[in-house]
């Protein structure tokens, strides 16, 4: 079982690394491992509210399910952007859970904690200024439940009984820092283990331990974070819940560790296959969608759209002419030429993607 993974793994591997959608294919697995993770947890998020949230298009009022979907998101998106090896050092673990910013405070004393709030904001510089703004009023926003937070912890001795903003019931005796210090040493003492099975052994010891009570989805994070490090998936952030998914949650949940462990070797052989045909549905659809830019010419909105219908489970109208920088209508030509098939079927909302 463990060598048809590790099979499947580098055949992925080696297909994203040489295929002209590779890029496509890695920037969708951010969406769907991200729903992925929500569903595995118990909650449920659709990806084309997850999209449309993260170019700031929502046709509703975003859901505190969705807010945390688009967390883990831009959580994926921070681990793929940054080395191999940090997310999984002891810099990236402490700036991923946020024990790092803890331990930044301490360091500078009680009274300097809120003196330069504006340091910590992950601010967005862009062309669209609106979308800057709204992103810089995301960061703020975010950083100013972290300070009530810190806060709430000083009046309950360190702890809150109960957080309404992240509508979850604190167990006062949960240690964090005992129980991730704990996951650290597994995380060290598998080391010179084959990659598949270390993953298996540090993603395991995250489910018994559970070290984060309010992030728990970050264990599958790291999971594909350390399957990078070690050059098991060098291409892209493997999308390690799509094939949890896969796997049913007595398997997940067992109280036998073996089983447990082997679910995650099915889940990761499930991932691998899913990524394989996600990769031969996306060359499909390229190749039909490249024959439609013979004729045209160098200044056609066509090649955009199709890099945007690549790189998103769905596209909207509007998506469309804010990245071709033209009007909706337009974008609505450029849609049809393209000949992709309509996933809404809503009058007031409508949405098109490569299934």
């Amino acid at each position: 079982m463990k060598a048809t993974a590790e099979d499947q793994l580098a055949r992925l591997d080696e297909q994203v690394r040489r295929s002209p959608v590779g890029e496509g294919f890695v920037e969708r697995g951010h969406f769907f491992d991200a729903a992925a993770s929500m569903w595995v947890g118990g909650e449920l998020v659709h990806v084309e509210d997850l999209v449309l949230h993260d170019e700031r298009m929502d046709v509703r009022a975003p859901t505190h399910e969705l807010t945390i979907a688009h967390r883990i998101l831009r959580a994926r998106r921070r681990i793929a952007g940054a080395k191999p090896g940090w997310a999984v050092s002891d810099a990236g673990i402490g700036a991923l859970t946020g024990y790092e910013e803890q331990e930044h405070e301490a360091a500078e004393g009680e009274g300097s904690a809120f003196v330069d709030t504006a340091a910590d904001l992950d601010l967005v510089e862009g062309d669209d200024p609106l979308a800057q703004e709204l992103a810089n009023v995301d960061a703020l926003l975010e950083q100013s439940q972290r300070l009530i937070d810190r806060v709430s912890d000083r009046k309950a001795g360190g702890r809150s009984a109960l957080v309404v903003g992240d509508l979850v019931v604190r167990d006062t005796d949960w240690d964090e820092v005992d129980r991730l210090t704990q996951w650290k040493r597994v995380l060290a003492d598998v080391a010179d283990l084959p990659p598949t099975l270390a993953a298996a052994l540090i993603w395991e010891a995250w489910e018994s331990l559970e070290p984060m009570q309010r992030q728990h989805w970050l264990g599958g994070q790291f999971v594909s974070a350390y399957l990078r490090a070690r050059g098991k998936v060098a291409s892209h952030l493997f999308g390690f819940n799509v094939g949890l998914k896969a796997v049913q949650r007595e398997r997940r949940r067992s109280p036998n560790r073996l089983t447990r462990i082997l679910a995650f070797l099915d889940a990761m052989s499930a991932s691998a296959e899913s990524g394989m045909k996600e990769m031969s549905r996306l060359a499909q659809a390229r190749e039909q969608m490249m024959r439609r830019l013979n004729g045209r010419r160098s200044s056609s909105s066509l090649p955009t759209t199709i890099e945007l219908v690549l790189t998103r489970p769905i596209v909207s109208a509007p998506m469309v002419a804010k990245a071709a920088k033209i009007t909706q209508r337009g974008a609505l030509n450029l849609i049809g030429e393209l000949g992709v098939r309509e996933l809404t079927g809503r009058g007031r909302y409508r949405a098109w993607g490569i299934l």
